[in-house]
């Protein structure tokens, strides 16, 4: 049981690092393990008192049930991400699909199955279009237009909904195919969100290995499936991984230095894996040439995310997830993968929540459950038994056009090097990008420490 459960863990030994890494999320602890996995010591702080930053879960005390702070999906093209599950020996605690499929229920509660077939990529999409009984040819043909390579200049000035339409995407495959797999990638509204950005998520998934395009769900809670296990893998290699530590760094302190409550640390580089909006707090008296940085960060907006959580007196579905186009709430997963075939606990999130994260928990659920019972007959006669709604807030940033510019990993501090979704990766903020964002900090870690 890992600690966020409850379980006390024992005093670590202090060590002397050659790396502080600030932040213990996706980031933060895949530049970690990165580091220890060739040999540098790494010390990691982290401010809350568990490990998972914007990707952690919670025990609910009713049903004692792990609750994700909100649902993430895996996509097969997601290199690094699995690159970072091998290294801690939990890339089995994914549930992979074989070939992309995705059960719909459009708003008139027709539902249909966008099944790919075992054809070489990229063409298992196409016909597994051609086939999707949802469509009709007009739609069909319209998918051949879409582009699956890098953005085109002038891309990020244009939402997704205006890239989508000089793409000559319809209106039926808008509804039904691209706008929820862009508000699911990128947190936003098509109206909102830059069309670069959605550019860059079907470049990744429409490629010449059919794996790319396949999505998976996590079978355990978020901080079972890679917070945990990466404290254990840098601890293993000698490093220290404290939790409930908030540090702050000053320039006056010198370069490598790090404030936190027992005293002033020291390391060679100091990763920074905090969320962008967190960041300038870590800096007391920020030098002059991280000024722009912490101005962007200031200036950037942020997206919510909605989830209600609802547990029935019986199953009520079938599959692992249902797209829910057109609704307040876009997707719902069944929880059974995580807790067994007898879980009556379904999730239910709404992305780029801007108008939901303000109403209260009782009418957020009542949303969630006329959304649920009008898609599911099955869930028309099951009895609601617990309700918990999950707000994040600020998770994720904006990328809509016009943000300020995301940093790169090196900054013009000695020894200071950024990670997190938000350093410019060229992707959302998905964990993807956060993954990246720490391999690029670790590789430059080294290259520092070893010069």
């Amino acid at each position: 049981m890992p600690e966020a459960a409850g379980r006390e863990r024992p005093a670590a030994r202090r060590v002397t690092p050659d790396v502080i890494v600030i932040g213990g999320g996706f980031a933060g602890l895949s530049a970690a393990t990165a580091l220890a996995e060739q040999g540098a010591r790494v010390l990691v702080l982290e401010a809350r008192p568990a490990l998972g930053g914007r990707a952690s879960a919670f025990t609910d005390p009713a049903t004692g049930e792990r609750v994700d702070n909100g649902q993430h999906v895996l996509i097969g093209g997601y290199h690094e991400t699995f690159r970072f599950l091998r290294r801690l020996g939990v890339e089995r605690d994914v549930h992979l699909q074989p070939n992309l499929t995705v059960d719909i229920v459009d708003r008139q509660g027709v539902a249909s199955r966008l099944t790919c077939p075992a054809v070489p990529a990229p063409l298992h999409l196409l016909a597994g279009a051609l086939r999707w009984s949802a469509i009709g040819w007009r739609d069909r043909v319209a998918l051949l237009r879409i582009p699956r390579g890098p953005a085109a200049p002038g891309d990020g000035q244009r939402t997704v909904r205006e890239w989508l339409a000089r793409h000559g995407q319809t209106p039926r495959l808008v509804e039904l195919l691209w706008e929820p797999l862009a508000v699911a990638a990128l947190n936003q509204s098509i109206d909102e969100a830059a069309g670069a950005m959605f550019a860059a998520v079907l470049a990744g998934m429409f490629t010449s290995d059919r794996r790319d395009s396949a999505l998976g769900l996590p079978r355990k809670a978020l901080d079972e499936l890679y917070a945990e296990p990466a404290r254990g893998y840098v601890e293993r290699a000698g490093g220290e991984v404290r939790t409930s530590a908030p540090a702050r760094v000053r320039a006056a302190d010198g370069p490598g230095a790090v404030r936190v409550r027992d005293g002033l640390l020291r390391a060679k580089v100091v990763v920074c894996a905090t969320a962008w909006h967190a960041l300038p707090d870590v800096f007391e008296d920020p030098p002059a040439a991280l000024m722009p940085v912490l101005e962007a960060a200031s200036a950037t907006e942020a997206s919510p995310i909605v989830t209600v959580n609802l547990w029935f007196d019986r199953p009520v579905s079938t599959g692992a997830f249902v797209g829910l186009p057109g609704r307040a709430m876009q997707w719902v997963f069944d929880k059974h993968l995580l807790f067994g075939e007898t879980s009556t606990h379904l999730s239910l999130v709404s992305s780029g929540a801007r108008a939901l994260v303000g109403r209260e928990n009782a009418d957020l659920t009542t949303l969630a459950l006329e959304e649920l019972r009008a898609a599911l007959p099955q869930a028309r006669d099951a009895g609601l038994t617990r309700a918990v709604v999950v707000r994040e807030k600020r998770a994720t940033f904006s990328v809509a056009p016009g943000q300020p510019p995301r940093p790169p990993t090196r900054t013009g501090v000695p020894g200071l090097l950024l990670a997190g979704d938000w350093i410019d990766t060229g992707l959302p903020a998905t964990i993807e990008g956060a993954v990246v964002s720490g391999h690029a900090a670790a590789a430059a870690a080294l290259e520092i420490i070893r010069s």
